[in-house]
């Protein structure tokens, strides 16, 4: 640790805070550095299937108590005073002399900037005789690119990890959709590992636009051969809803603080969690409109450069303009090129480019088959074309053109932020008078409850009654009424495990994985015949009822409106798909309708055994008046 002078107590033997010496940022840093005070903490990585720890991320910590204790401290401070290919020396040495002191057989995930990755002392033969002489094998050793700058030169990057691979280690991105270009790493060098940055794993369970953002990369992923490893998580909800998405991978506080002597295994609760067959109800069921929006909406006016514009121009206008991703290059109103802002730069970059092609028409650096797209092209249209070509056009863009000729650019990123905020707004108002989900949700969720084997209560949700109180007191009244079975529907519900869907009318349905679930429908029953009676006169509650005329004009009580439950408890194999559960859930409905009042029928034979008939089993039955 840093060592302060001593200087003279004070009488009672402390000193003062203005005798304290005041040490400078450099003497600090110059300090770690001379007498190696770094400490390497381990933060384990589990499989999210079962829990096993599959490897561990190096950390670096400075002295305690000292400014310069985090890492971007450091870091910071290494850069700013001229040390910072010392300070990445001594951290990976650091780090692996204390994994290969850890002796375990999970793999190290060790943070190695992109730039440092061939810099004298860091390249391959200097890791290599490193592991040689710690005693560990290459093929245990994932390189976990951090991205604390822009990087221009990807081509370096690229082929400095093709020296890394053939010595056997694989790649890693980190915080994927945090840093400057972080899609384009991922598009590049096709990393086996992508950690989602935790901004994205924070709060999932409760955000429709974070899951669908963690959906799309692990599509992605797959398309790759990725492996996705979700940073940050902190709750149970949150790894529920990750291990549901399908995502391989997990590291977070739940799972493990970082630690100089690591857990070699995940928490039990952890575990248990896990291997539990119930499964996260997502925020909301994201589906994808047949919406018209077209390419249009997406274009961007940039005005084009000639083939024959320098590239000395070129370069003066991107430092102009840095919002500017790429510039078109355009001849007789017809694109034909694309000027790509990190390939120009990183290419221009280099030394002597400048002098030798600064002058020279720009033709020479842009991409001569640049994506083009008529703006009445659909975003869905847009969005299958994308997939099937070449992954670096997600991060390029793309060229917008009217009957062919240039009209404009677009990007990705454009295009992903429109096809999530289509996806969301469709599950948002899939009941415009609930903004419960509808029919298409709750048929997904009833086959992820199907697919995962997962024991859950099916419960169909009826009000008795309700046309005569709809035509005595109005629509508006009734609406009123059914806002309400609707918000006391989904209060009784456990929002990790139990989903509520709005099928229309006054039709709802709850699909519930909580074991108190009799408890929770009683609750909802009593609920409603408690709040539901404001909505009536008082004279019809005197009266029980309301007057009504049949059809033959004569007068008939309408008994007050009941909620009635009918419910099917679904055990793992009992049924095959959704429309089967919907049907059952629908009969035992009925049968919960026959009794006065409201109602709760538990139908509990399987479905082969099942005969429905006008005997009510009492033990079976909850019932609240």
């Amino acid at each position: 640790m840093f060592r302060i002078p001593p200087q003279a107590p004070d009488p009672e033997g402390k000193m003062s805070t203005e005798q304290q010496p005041k040490v400078t940022q450099l003497e600090l840093l110059t300090d770690i550095l001379d007498k190696r005070l770094l400490d390497a903490h381990f933060q384990p990585i589990i499989d999210l299937k079962g829990g096993a720890v599959i490897g561990f991320e190096g950390l670096v910590r400075g002295p305690a108590d000292t400014p310069l204790h985090q890492p971007a401290d450091l870091f910071r401070a290494a850069q700013k005073h001229g040390y910072a290919l010392r300070l990445e020396r001594l951290c990976r040495q650091t780090v692996l002399e204390s994994f290969a002191r850890l002796d375990v057989d999970q793999r190290l995930f060790l943070n190695v900037r992109p730039q440092c990755l061939a810099l004298p002392g860091l390249g391959t033969a200097a890791t290599k005789e490193l592991l040689k002489h710690l005693g560990l094998s290459p093929d245990r050793i994932v390189i976990e690119l951090t991205e604390t700058q822009p990087i221009f030169d990807f081509e370096s990057v690229r082929n400095a990890l093709i020296g890394y691979r053939n010595l056997g280690f694989t790649v890693a991105i980190d915080d994927l959709g945090e840093g400057f270009a972080s899609f384009r790493l991922w598009s590049e060098l096709r990393p086996e590992y992508v950690k989602a940055d935790m901004h994205f794993v924070r709060g999932i369970d409760a955000d429709p636009l974070k899951l669908q953002f963690l959906k799309s990369m692990l599509q992605i992923a797959e398309t790759c051969r990725s492996w996705i490893i979700a940073e940050g998580i902190e709750t149970e909800a949150e790894i529920t809803v990750v291990r549901d998405l399908g995502i391989p991978f997990g590291q977070g506080y739940l799972i493990g603080h970082p630690a100089a002597a690591p857990a070699r295994a995940a928490p039990e609760s952890v575990v248990r969690l896990l291997k539990q067959q119930a499964i996260s109800v997502y925020p909301e069921a994201l589906v994808l409109p047949n919406s018209g929006a077209t390419v249009e909406k997406l274009l961007i006016e940039v005005s084009p450069v000639r083939c024959d514009t320098s590239n000395d121009e070129v370069f003066a206008r991107f430092q102009q303009e840095a919002a500017l991703h790429a510039i078109p290059v355009v001849e007789g109103g017809v694109a034909v090129g694309l000027l790509h802002r990190h390939h120009f730069i990183g290419s221009y970059a280099q030394p002597f480019r400048r002098e030798l092609f600064g002058r020279k028409p720009c033709k020479s650096f842009m991409h001569t088959e640049p994506l083009l797209v008529e703006k009445d092209t659909t975003i869905q249209e847009l969005s299958l074309k994308l997939a099937d070509a070449e992954s670096r056009y997600l991060s390029e863009g793309f060229v917008v053109t009217d009957q062919g000729r240039y009209a404009g650019l677009g990007t990705g990123q454009a295009l992903v932020r429109e096809i999530t905020n289509l996806q969301i707004a469709a599950a948002r108002y899939a009941n415009p008078l609930t903004l419960l989900p509808g029919n298409v949700p709750i048929n997904e969720h009833i086959e992820r409850l199907l697919r995962a084997n997962t024991a859950f209560l099916a419960c169909h949700c009826d009000l008795d009654h309700f046309k005569p109180f709809n035509d005595a007191y109005g629509y508006r009244r009734g609406d009123d009424m059914i806002q309400l079975t609707g918000k006391i529907l989904f209060e009784i519900c456990d929002a990790r495990r139990d989903f509520i869907g709005h099928i229309g009318g006054d039709d709802f349905i709850l699909l519930l994985q909580s074991s108190n679930w009799q408890e929770r429908c009683r609750h909802a029953l009593e609920r409603f015949d408690r709040e539901s009676r404001r909505f009536y006169a008082g004279e019809d509650l005197e009266r029980g009822g309301l007057l009504a005329e049949d059809r033959q004009g004569n007068p008939v009580l309408q008994p007050i409106s009941a909620l009635s439950i009918g419910a099917v408890l679904v055990e793992p194999s009992d049924y095959v798909s959704h429309y089967e559960v919907s049907a059952a859930a629908a009969e035992a409905k009925k049968q919960a309708k026959r009794s006065r009042g409201s109602f709760l029928f538990i139908e509990r034979r399987r479905p082969a055994d099942r005969r429905y008939d006008n005997t009510i089993n009492t033990a079976a039955l909850t019932a609240a008046r």
